[in-house]
C-alpha cells in the first residue's frame, strides 16, 4: 500500500534544527550585512592630518601650475587677437588698393575707346586731321600703353597679397579660437584644483585644524631658523669680500675667502632693484587672486612682473618663462631683487630682499607678504635668477 505521509521538506539544518530555506537565505543576508558594516570602517578610513595637509599643499601646488598655464593662454590671446585686428586692417586696405587698381584699369580702357586705340593704325592715320596729330597721338598711346602695363602688373599684384593676407587672417582667427579654448580649460582647471582644496579643508573639525596650524607654525619655525642660518652665511661671505682689498694691499689673503663663482650685482642693478623691492614692498597685505597682475591682487608671477617693471625692466608674465630671464646665481650668492623660483615645475616665485627673506604671493586665501625662502623646505627651492 502506498504511504500517504507527506514528504519531509527539503532545508538545512543548523544545531540540530531543520530550517527551511527562505530561513536560510535570511540567514545568509544577515551574514553579509554584518560582514559589510565590519568592512565599512576601513572603506570609509578618513585620511591622517598629514595626508590631508600634503593634498592640500598638491592641489594648491597644481592650481599655480595651471595658473602659469591660465596666464600663459591669457598672453597668446591677447597677442593673437592683436594680430588678427592688424591682419583684417591690412586686407582693408588692400582691397581698397585693389579697387582703385581696378578703376584705373575701367579709366584706361574708356580712354582707349575715346581715342580710338582699338582702331587699326591704317584707320588711325586716315581719320586723322593731319599727319602730326595722327604722329601725336600714337605717341600718346604708346605712353598710355606704358602706364596701362603698370597698371594691370599693380592690379595683379594687390590682387594676390590681398588674397594672401585674407589667408593669414583666416588662419590667426583659427589659431585665436585654439587660444581662447586652451585658456577657458585652463581657468577650470585653476578653479576645479581650489575647490577640490576647500573641500578636503572644510572637512576638517576645530581640533585637527587646530592641530594643522601647529604643525604649519613648526614648518614656520624651522623656515625662520633656515633663513637665519643663510643671513650668516651671507654676511660672513660679505665681510670676506670686503676685506679682500685690504689683504690683497697687505699681500696676505683674506681668511676664508675664495674666488667667486659669480660676480656680486654691481651699483646699477643694486639700484633698479631698489626700486623694484619699493614698489613689492608697497604691495603687502593685497590678496592673492589667480591670474591678477594688480593693482588690487596678485598672483605670484603677477607680482614680480610688475615689481620689476616699476624699476624698468620688462619680464614675461609666467613663472617658466620668467626663470629664463636672467642670470642663474647660487643661493648663497642671492642679492635683493633676484628672483627664487620654487618646486620642480617652477610653479611659484618670490622677491629675494636679503637675509634669507622674501615677498611674495602665496596662494589662494593668502595675502602678499614677506617670508623665508624655506616656507616649504629646502628642498622646494628650483633656483635664484638675476633679472636685470
Amino acid at each position: 500500500m502506498a504511504s500517504h505521509r507527506k514528504s519531509r521538506p527539503t532545508g538545512t539544518r543548523v544545531a540540530g534544527i531543520r530550517t527551511p530555506a527562505l530561513a536560510t537565505a535570511a540567514l545568509t543576508s544577515v551574514a553579509l550585512l554584518s560582514q559589510s558594516a565590519n568592512a565599512a570602517p576601513e572603506a570609509d578610513e578618513k585620511p591622517s592630518l598629514e595626508e590631508v595637509e600634503k593634498k592640500v599643499g598638491d592641489l594648491y601646488r597644481q592650481a599655480e601650475s595651471a595658473t602659469d598655464k591660465y596666464n600663459a593662454a591669457k598672453e597668446k590671446t591677447a597677442k593673437q587677437r592683436k594680430r588678427v585686428d592688424t591682419l583684417l586692417d591690412d586686407v582693408a586696405q588692400r582691397t581698397q588698393k585693389l579697387n582703385e587698381a581696378r578703376e584705373e584699369l575701367g579709366s584706361f580702357a574708356a580712354a582707349q575707346y575715346r581715342t580710338g586705340a582699338s582702331a587699326p593704325d591704317t584707320a588711325t592715320f586716315l581719320l586723322a586731321d593731319t599727319p602730326q596729330d595722327y604722329f601725336d597721338q600714337t605717341q600718346l598711346m604708346d605712353r598710355m600703353t606704358g602706364r596701362q602695363k603698370v597698371a594691370v602688373d599693380d592690379y595683379v599684384t594687390q590682387q594676390s597679397e590681398t588674397m594672401k593676407k585674407r589667408q593669414e587672417a583666416t588662419e590667426s582667427l583659427t589659431t585665436l579660437t585654439e587660444s581662447q579654448g586652451d585658456l577657458k580649460t585652463a581657468k577650470a582647471t585653476v578653479q576645479r584644483k581650489l575647490a577640490d582644496a576647500r573641500q578636503l579643508l572644510s572637512q576638517l573639525t576645530a581640533e585637527e585644524k587646530a592641530r594643522l596650524a601647529a604643525i604649519e607654525k613648526q614648518k614656520q619655525q624651522e623656515a625662520a631658523r633656515k633663513a637665519a642660518e643663510l643671513a650668516r652665511k651671507q654676511a660672513a661671505q660679505q665681510q670676506a669680500q670686503d676685506q679682500a682689498p685690504q689683504q690683497q694691499e697687505s699681500g696676505s689673503p683674506a681668511p676664508g675667502s675664495g674666488t667667486s663663482s659669480t660676480a656680486p650685482a654691481d651699483s646699477s642693478y643694486a639700484t633698479k632693484a631698489e626700486k623694484a623691492l619699493a614698489f613689492a614692498r608697497a604691495q603687502i597685505g593685497k590678496p592673492y587672486v589667480w591670474g591678477a597682475v594688480g593693482p588690487g591682487s596678485y598672483d605670484c608671477s603677477g607680482l614680480t612682473q610688475a615689481a620689476w617693471k616699476a624699476a624698468g625692466v620688462t619680464l614675461p608674465r609666467t613663472t617658466y618663462d620668467q626663470v629664463t630671464a636672467g642670470t642663474t646665481v647660487p643661493l648663497s650668492q642671492a642679492q635683493p631683487g633676484d628672483l627664487v623660483f620654487f618646486y620642480d615645475d617652477v610653479t611659484h616665485v618670490g622677491m629675494y630682499i636679503g637675509n634669507g627673506m622674501m615677498i611674495h604671493a602665496p596662494k589662494p586665501g593668502t595675502y602678499v607678504r614677506e617670508e623665508s625662502i624655506y616656507y616649504d623646505g629646502e628642498s622646494a627651492i628650483h633656483s635664484v635668477v638675476r633679472p636685470a
